[in-house]
């Protein structure tokens, strides 16, 4: 049958109107307000069915400072601002040139983050195995490191990058079949501790800190299984936290300082890991 222009028209519209899309086709229908639990939904399955498609078994979390550079990275800049300081027309600043410094001294914790991944991810992705598989934010600092140093000895590793108002790009270390894109921090993190066999905590800013208080918290609550908490720098973790006072003060109790150890090198990470799971049922244990 020929439709007149007018009808023609009128079934284009049809055709184009946002009530005839299918559901599950209709972006605008799944960001509506009151479809935000499908969408929790959706962000919680999607990366679970696809981390069982790969075949991974358990998982190993790192956090960390996404500022921080490897060591060539920060003092290629502090001698660029060194310079700009004596020949540039706009010198940096005072505080521009105290972070440069302090980003150099911080590159150890970028190496530490990557030679334990490589550590980690030689001992077990080995014979089609994929435990303790790396896990990070995905984005650069201490994700980058970790990520890159699985890439580095040909393992897999994991990143759930997080939609921010400053787009955050992911590293390019990521497997990119184990790459995942988040909306929610809630859903995010539930992500990183799903399939966790331990949590490593490099230094680093908010975000670090709650996601460390975090999964404390989950351990001292009996909310989650425990797991291995290993907090990188001593230096760093005992100016910035005065755990011995909280329990002085009666706020937290002597034996919750048990639930996490610090440590300084890569080797230590995994020495802890092990002194962990010795502890364990022989089912559970590291082999």
């Amino acid at each position: 049958m020929t439709l007149s222009p007018d009808l023609a028209q009128r079934l284009q519209r049809i055709l184009e109107s946002p009530s005839y899309r299918l559901a599950q086709a209709d972006i605008e229908l799944l960001g509506e307000k009151d479809l935000r639990p499908l969408r929790l939904q959706l962000e919680l399955l999607k990366p679970e069915r696809v981390l069982a498609e790969q075949g991974v078994g358990s998982t190993i979390v790192v956090f960390g400072s996404a500022r921080v550079t490897d060591s060539e990275t920060a003092r290629a800049r502090l001698a660029a601002l060194q310079e700009a300081a004596t020949t540039s027309a706009t010198p940096p600043t005072l505080q521009e040139l105290t972070f440069a410094r302090h980003r150099v001294e911080q590159a150890r914790y970028y190496e530490q983050a990557r030679r334990f991944a490589q550590l980690v991810s030689c001992r077990f992705q080995q014979e089609e195995r994929c435990d303790f598989v790396v896990v990070t934010g995905g984005g650069p600092g201490i994700m980058e490191a970790a990520n890159r140093g699985a890439f580095e000895v040909g393992a897999r590793s994991i990143g759930f990058n997080i939609d921010l108002p400053h787009e955050q790009v992911p590293n390019p270390y990521i497997s990119p079949e184990l790459a995942f894109r988040c909306h929610y921090f809630a859903l995010r993190k539930m992500h990183f501790l799903l399939h966790a066999r331990g949590m490593v905590a490099f230094p680093g800013g908010y975000g670090t800190l709650d996601e460390l208080f975090e999964v404390l918290t989950l351990i001292q609550t009996r909310k989650m299984e425990p797991i291995p908490v290993v907090l990188v720098g001593r230096e760093f973790w005992n100016r910035i936290i005065d755990f011995s006072y909280l329990v002085d003060e009666g706020y937290i109790a002597q034996a919750d300082l048990d639930l996490f150890t610090c440590v300084d090198e890569a080797e230590e990470i995994m020495a802890a890991l092990e002194r962990f799971y010795a502890k364990q049922a022989p089912d559970t244990a590291v082999p």
